[in-house]
């Protein structure tokens, strides 16, 4: 499996913030810190969109870094990602994740 592939399932290497930190894209990244400001009525900022993978070492967003459950569980459970998890199939964690983006499961089965 790539390293670019979330713990969710979700394809780093597609991330705008992903694009704009491998990039040094400040136009990039003042677009998604709007739009993900708008989607979550929270203030983001552009010098907040920078990482580098969510399973990699590296810069990661504050959310990817502290605030996502998908990746804190996965973490604790030592799994490579939620592909690895016994729970993968009935796991309301991940669920919403997979259940909107079904190439998300196709990443983590593959």
């Amino acid at each position: 499996m790539r390293d670019m592939i979330a713990y969710c399932g979700l394809d780093c290497e597609k991330c705008d913030a992903y694009l704009a930190t491998i990039n040094d894209d400040q136009a990039l990244r003042e677009k998604t810190a709007k739009l993900w400001s708008e989607l979550n009525h929270a203030p983001i900022l552009p010098e907040h969109i920078n990482c580098q993978g969510c399973r990699v070492d590296g810069v990661k967003t504050v959310y990817c870094e502290s605030l996502c459950g998908i990746r804190q569980c996965a973490r604790q459970k030592g799994v490579t990602t939620c592909g690895d998890c016994p729970e993968l199939e009935s796991c309301q964690t991940v669920g919403a994740i997979l259940s909107n983006n079904p190439a998300a499961l196709d990443n983590l089965k593959g």
